[in-house]
């Protein structure tokens, strides 16, 4: 009987502590890893910055553009004819 009661007993213990410890355990390291390291945060400040600057420079040569493009005059569209 001393011998099944320890047996019993280490089940028991490695189901209600030792598994829900493992598993809290990893949990947390999943959390720490779902948030931004600081190089991470660094990195994405000057991807963000960068990003910025692009399109400020999109939009002034956009600007440049539409500032060059002349009017056209349009014609009224007359409809095609096919002779056969």
């Amino acid at each position: 009987m001393g011998e099944e009661f320890i047996i019993a007993t280490v089940a028991i213990v490695a189901i209600f502590v030792v598994f829900p410890g493992m598993v809290f355990h990893y949990i947390t390291l999943w959390r720490k890893q779902k948030t931004l390291m600081p190089d991470d945060e660094r990195m994405l400040e000057d991807l963000w910055r960068s990003a910025r600057s692009i399109e400020r420079r999109i939009e002034t040569i956009e600007e440049l553009m539409d500032a060059q493009e002349e009017p056209k005059s349009r014609r009224p569209l007359s409809p095609r004819r096919f002779e056969d």
